[in-house]
């Protein structure tokens, strides 16, 4: 029997975790309070006249032998020959070969978890580059002798005088790539996604993003998969580098989706559309919050004894009713920066770029590093999985433009938001604008919190939240930091675990995407 109640503010990957875990391993019944109309935040699904939308595309790959096998207790693994299963976790996951050898048919079922190979690539001076940038004798003739020079130049001197404790982005990239590299693979690309140079960006953002990732990485990376055997690399592998992946055979929705049908079944309420517009509190804990039925125009109070957030940090603040908010908390979180994003999905009869025998690009992603374009990255969604796609016969992609709310790009109709990606993918060589069937386009706010600005004071914010027994940030929009979609999980996990065992301090759920091991360590 459920005797407590925890109030979850929002029906992401974070949200659902924590309902699905508190469900399963307590007494406390959660209900979920969402404010848009769909399911799973960022990692929803979007369709567009029977084609399906990854917004931003999701890798389900971890490190956390916890997260994957919570993935494949809901969605189970197609059925694969273990032989042909080439994708390398450092947890060895037993569930995982398990799944490999009873898995379910995506011909004959929709609940399956895809075993998909991984490419992207990185799109410049109309050649295409491994993503990220291998030392392959490809890269190699690709960049030319004058070139790797340079950025062999520049790497040593980095490697050999680095800045101590970088006190901004570029000072990081630099010490991880050297001066060339970084600016003709990431300078440019980075600045692109923040509207910000590398000089106002935190290091932090490098850190959680790059990892383990450098060119030495890269260069052992590519010995160890030409030259050496499995048994002598013991199956280590840094995890921008990993060369297959997950994925539901309906896009990741589809997996928050069955998490909200299971939690429903067991008993929790998910209400959508439902906007949170007060939260009260009283002697260092939450006691309600004030939901806004969006359809009915109707206020009600909620009371509860846990809440969850994965709200933006600065919309919390902004509707927290307490008296003791110390002004510089108030100000910095009010000055918190989100980058937003835009999908441009076009129908395509066929692109222009092809594999070398001809046949269509097997990419996830295209990251585009062509000037003159706003252009970031291309996704092709028959390679994430082709029942993303009504017609196989057509080539279905999603042009990514990273913007601001209110910005010139952001304030584009749908029309001219479509006839600018037409215009920059032929411009760039990718297609020609006959070849066009159809479009659409989808805009996610706050899809990316900034590490600039007033994001330097975060600590003051974070040190005022923590004091509230009963309130945990969890995701990455409830915490203002950039976790992929299973830190977000595990962060929703280790919650559950503190109210579980008693524990009031936060300082385990703040350590998810930061501890060095799990970075660099592939156990």
């Amino acid at each position: 029997m459920k005797t407590k109640k925890a109030v979850i503010i929002g029906a992401g990957p974070g949200g659902l975790t924590a309902a699905y875990e508190l469900l399963s391993r307590s007494s406390v019944l959660p209900i979920i309070f969402e404010q848009t109309d769909y399911i799973g935040g960022i990692s929803r699904t979007a369709s567009f006249k029977g084609n399906k939308i990854d917004i931003g595309g999701h890798r389900f790959f971890s490190k956390s032998d916890r997260v994957m096998e919570w993935w494949l207790n809901i969605l189970p693994l197609q059925k694969t020959n273990i032989g042909e299963a080439k994708i390398t976790y450092q947890n060895k996951s037993r569930h995982l070969r398990t799944s490999l050898d009873k898995g379910a048919d995506p011909e004959t079922v929709d609940r399956v978890m895809l075993l998909r190979d991984r490419k992207s690539r990185i799109y410049f001076n109309s050649k295409f580059f491994d993503y990220p940038i291998s030392l392959s004798a490809s890269t190699l003739k690709k960049l030319g002798f004058k070139k790797i020079l340079k950025i062999g130049i520049t790497y040593s001197k980095a490697a050999l005088f680095p800045s101590k404790n970088p006190k901004n982005l570029e000072e990081f990239y630099i010490n991880k790539f050297g001066t060339e590299l970084y600016e003709t693979f990431f300078k440019s690309y980075t600045e692109k996604v923040w509207g910000k140079t590398c000089l106002e960006i935190s290091p932090e953002w490098g850190s959680q993003r790059v990892k383990g990732l450098s060119v030495a990485t890269a260069g052992w990376h590519f010995i160890k998969k030409n030259f050496l055997p499995k048994a002598f690399t013991n199956g280590k592998v840094e995890t921008s580098l990993i060369e297959q992946f997950l994925y539901p055979k309906l896009g990741p929705g589809q997996l928050w989706e069955e998490v909200a049908k299971d939690i429903s079944a067991k008993g929790a309420e998910v209400q959508v559309e439902h906007e949170i517009v007060k939260i009260n509190a009283s002697d260092n804990c939450i006691t309600s919050l004030v939901v806004l039925d969006k359809k009915s125009g109707l206020e009600k109070t909620i009371e509860g004894d846990y809440f969850f957030s994965t709200m933006p940090v600065k919309d919390l603040i902004a509707r927290l009713d307490s008296d003791d908010t110390p002004p510089e908390v108030s100000f910095t979180s009010g000055k918190l920066e989100y980058r937003d994003f835009i999908t441009v999905g076009l129908l395509l009869k066929k692109m222009i770029v092809s594999e070398p025998d001809g046949s269509p690009i097997k990419d996830n992603w295209i990251y585009i590093q062509e000037p003159g374009v706003s252009l970031g990255r291309v996704q092709i969604f028959n390679n994430w999985s082709p029942y993303l796609v009504k017609d196989p016969a057509t080539i279905w992609v999603g042009l990514e433009y990273f913007c601001t709310e209110g910005d010139a790009l952001w304030n584009l109709n749908d029309e001219e938001m479509i006839n600018l990606g037409i215009l920059e993918m032929e411009k760039i060589g990718m297609i020609h604008t006959a070849d066009v069937i159809d479009a659409t386009v989808i805009r996610m706010k706050k899809t990316y919190p900034g590490y600039f600005g007033e994001y330097k004071n975060f600590d003051k914010v974070r040190e005022y939240i923590d004091k509230f027994e009963n309130l945990f940030l969890i995701g990455r929009n409830g915490m203002h930091k950039y976790n992929n979609q299973d830190h977000s999980m595990l962060t929703a996990m280790t919650a559950v675990d503190n109210i579980i065992s008693g524990r009031t301090d936060k300082a385990n759920i703040w350590d998810i995407n930061t501890e060095q091991e799990y970075h660099e360590e592939s156990k």
